[in-house]
C-alpha cells in the first residue's frame, strides 16, 4: 500500500532547500514570485511524507474575487511534486483540502509535464504545408506515453483542462506551447552547428558589423522598458508597466545573484535589442524580448540571443527555453515570424500538458469566470 502524504504552509528557507535539491523547478514557482506579483497573497506549500521529509513543493497565488472574501488559488508552472506517480490524488488530495480550508473557490494548476515534441525540421515542414493548420494537428516526433495517462486520471478526478487558445503561447496563463534548445551533453560548438544557414549567417554579419552585447543591471531597466514598449506596440500585445520589471530584479536577484540577468545589444551607442534572461538549476529561460524596428540589417537579435545561448551554457544549463509560441502556423498570423526566429535555433517545439482548473464552488468559479471574460 502507498504511504500518505500530508501538506502544509513551509518557510521560504524550506522551500528553497527544496528546490535545490531537484534540477530545476519552474521561476514561478520559486518563493520570490510572490513578491513579483503584488496583487496576489502568496504562499509556500510542502509535502511531506510518514518519515516528515519534504518531497515536495509549490507556490500558490491567492486572488480574492471583489467583494466576496473568497480566492482563486493558483500555482504557475506548478506544483514540484511527483507527477508520475501512478496516484497523482496522493498529492493533489491534500493540496486541495487545505486550500478549501483557505477558503479558495477554484483550484488552477500547471503541472510542468511535456506530452509531445516537434524537431525544429518537422515545424518548418508543417510551416510550408499549406494544408497544416495547427502545431497540434501536425504528427510529432516524439511522444510522452505517461501523459496521456496522467491527463485521464487528472480529469476521472474532477480536474479540467483549459483550452489552449488561438495564440497558445501567449494567451492567459502560462504557455502551453514553448520552444526548447537542448543542451545537455552538448559541446558549444554543436549547438553552432545546429543552428540554421541563416543563423549562423546573422550572428556573422552583427559581429562584422560591430554589435556588441553586454550585461546590465537594475538602472538600465528603464532603458530596456523603452524598446519593450515599442515592441509591444509593434507585436499587439500589452505591456507590462517598468515597475513589474523592477520587482522581478529586486525579487529574484536578492534571492539569487545569478537568478536574473539583463542583456543590451548596442551598436555604435544606440541600444538595438535587450532581454531578461531567468536561470534556476539547469535550466534557462529568455524570459522578456524587446527591440527597435532601427539598423535590423546588423541582425542584433540574433547576436544577442547567441550571446545569451553561449552564457547559459557556460553555466551548466541542459536547456535554453525560448518560452511560448504560437500553434497557428498559418501566414496570416503575426506571431509566425517569431516562431521561425525560434526555429532557426535547431530546438524543438515542446507541448506540455497545460492548464488544469478544478472548481472547489462550482457557482462561484461560473461567477469568476463570465466576470474574467468581461474584463
Amino acid at each position: 500500500m502507498t504511504s500518505a502524504l500530508s501538506l502544509r504552509p513551509v518557510s521560504r528557507a524550506e522551500h528553497l532547500a527544496f528546490v535545490g535539491s531537484r534540477p530545476s523547478v519552474s521561476h514561478m514557482q520559486l518563493p520570490s514570485w510572490g513578491e513579483v506579483k503584488p496583487d496576489w497573497e502568496a504562499e509556500s506549500l510542502g509535502w511531506f511524507d510518514e518519515e516528515g521529509r519534504v518531497v515536495g513543493a509549490g507556490l500558490v497565488l491567492l486572488r480574492a474575487v471583489p467583494r466576496v472574501k473568497r480566492y482563486l488559488a493558483y500555482l504557475p508552472e506548478g506544483p514540484a511534486i511527483d507527477w508520475h506517480d501512478p496516484e497523482p490524488e496522493r498529492w493533489l488530495g491534500p493540496l486541495l483540502a487545505y486550500l478549501k480550508g483557505r477558503g479558495a473557490f477554484a483550484v488552477k494548476m500547471g503541472p510542468p509535464v511535456v506530452v509531445r515534441r516537434w524537431s525544429a525540421e518537422a515545424v518548418k515542414e508543417a510551416i510550408a504545408d499549406p494544408a497544416a493548420r495547427r502545431l497540434r494537428d501536425v504528427p510529432e516526433t516524439s511522444y510522452e506515453a505517461g501523459a496521456a495517462g496522467l491527463a485521464d486520471r487528472l480529469r476521472r478526478a474532477g480536474w479540467r483542462q483549459a483550452a489552449p487558445g488561438g495564440e497558445a503561447g501567449f494567451a492567459a496563463g502560462q504557455p502551453r506551447y514553448v520552444f526548447q534548445v537542448p543542451f545537455a551533453g552538448r559541446s558549444l560548438d554543436e549547438i553552432h552547428r545546429g543552428l540554421n544557414q541563416q543563423w549562423r549567417r546573422n550572428v556573422k554579419k552583427a559581429e562584422k558589423a560591430g554589435v556588441k552585447v553586454v550585461q546590465g543591471g537594475y538602472d538600465d531597466l528603464p532603458a530596456f522598458y523603452g524598446l519593450y514598449t515599442e515592441t509591444a506596440e509593434r507585436d499587439r500585445f500589452i505591456a507590462r508597466p517598468l515597475s513589474y520589471f523592477q520587482r522581478m530584479w529586486t525579487a529574484l536577484t536578492a534571492e539569487h545573484p545569478d537568478r536574473m540577468r539583463l542583456y543590451l545589444a548596442q551598436h555604435d551607442g544606440d541600444l538595438l535589442a535587450a532581454a531578461t534572461m531567468l536561470t534556476v538549476g539547469d535550466h534557462v529561460w529568455y524570459s522578456y524580448g524587446a527591440s527597435t524596428g532601427r539598423k535590423r540589417e546588423v541582425q542584433p537579435n540574433n547576436a544577442m540571443q547567441w550571446r545569451m545561448m553561449c552564457d547559459a551554457h557556460d553555466l551548466g544549463a541542459a536547456v535554453y527555453d525560448f518560452r511560448g509560441i504560437t500553434d497557428t502556423l498559418e501566414e496570416s498570423d503575426h506571431l509566425l515570424g517569431l516562431l521561425r526566429f525560434k526555429v532557426g535555433t535547431g530546438g524543438e517545439a515542446v507541448e506540455y500538458l497545460g492548464e488544469w482548473d478544478f472548481p472547489l464552488n462550482k457557482l462561484l468559479h461560473k461567477a469568476f469566470g463570465l466576470y474574467m471574460a468581461r474584463r
